[in-house]
């Protein structure tokens, strides 16, 4: 049952971290950050989907100021509860709509979380809600995959991601409306649970096509975060655009 915290109630938040500590590791962040406090130079921040701080603790670290936007209480609690979360703002909202006091030199939203947006029509908000957030001169990074479609032979809509003796997790593809769930399997002490996580999944130039209807201006694609080329073999993308400084012409 989804309750106000959307897909990421207690139940979730409680082993968040544990199940996704591999995107913890430092040589996961640290690329991640050092990207991220280069965009910024040295303006606030504003992290949309901040979830348990993942990327905001360790940017704030590194003296950036950071405000988060993010649906879920229960995991914001979780960034509460680490050392230096009470000092990063958040706003409890929909990242789509929710508004922020004061303007930002970054906004930016990390794996895959764009997607959470489950219509065309949010994730156009989104952009526009960012576009009304930033500065002049102000970027929008946006990390998340290229839709898997390749990996589907006709007929098919399912691609497994993880198999274990304790865990099956795949996504299901329903490329009609282009979107997907994922969906997880897991037993524990010999009970199984299900859960599964819906998505709206969006190419690079529909990205760029939302950015142009708020604005803003692709200024880089890259396969990852240390800058490498973006190919038709990238699995992902890491996407800046930028809200134009307007100059007076009179």
């Amino acid at each position: 049952m989804i309750d106000e915290d959307g897909y990421f109630g207690e139940r979730v938040a409680a082993q968040y971290d544990e199940s996704s500590a591999d995107m913890s590791d430092p040589a996961v962040v640290d690329p991640i950050v050092n990207t991220l406090v280069n965009l910024a130079g040295g303006g606030r921040v504003l992290e949309l989907g901040i979830g348990t701080g993942r990327i905001a603790l360790p940017l704030a670290a590194r003296g950036v100021q950071v405000h988060g936007i993010d649906l879920s209480r229960a995991m914001v609690s979780r960034l509460r509860a680490k050392p230096g979360g009470e000092s990063i703002g958040v706003t409890i909202g929909d990242f789509a709509t929710a508004r922020v006091d004061g303007g930002f030199s970054l906004a930016y939203i990390v794996f895959n979380t764009i997607m959470n947006l489950t219509t065309q029509e949010a994730q156009v908000a989104c952009f526009r809600n960012v576009a009304a957030h930033l500065q002049p001169g102000g970027r929008f990074a946006v990390e998340v995959m290229v839709p898997d479609l390749r990996r589907l032979p006709p007929g098919q809509d399912v691609v497994p991601f993880h198999v274990s003796p304790t865990r099956w997790a795949y996504d299901h593809y329903d490329i009609a409306t282009q979107t997907m769930t994922s969906n997880y399997v897991e037993v524990v002490n010999g009970r199984g649970g299900y859960r599964s996580i819906p998505f709206r999944y969006v190419w690079p130039a529909e990205l760029d096509l939302m950015a142009q209807l708020a604005g803003l201006q692709l200024r880089h694609r890259w396969s990852g975060w240390t800058g490498e080329p973006f190919t038709n073999e990238s699995a992902q993308h890491v996407s800046v655009w930028e809200k134009p400084v307007l100059t007076d012409l009179n």
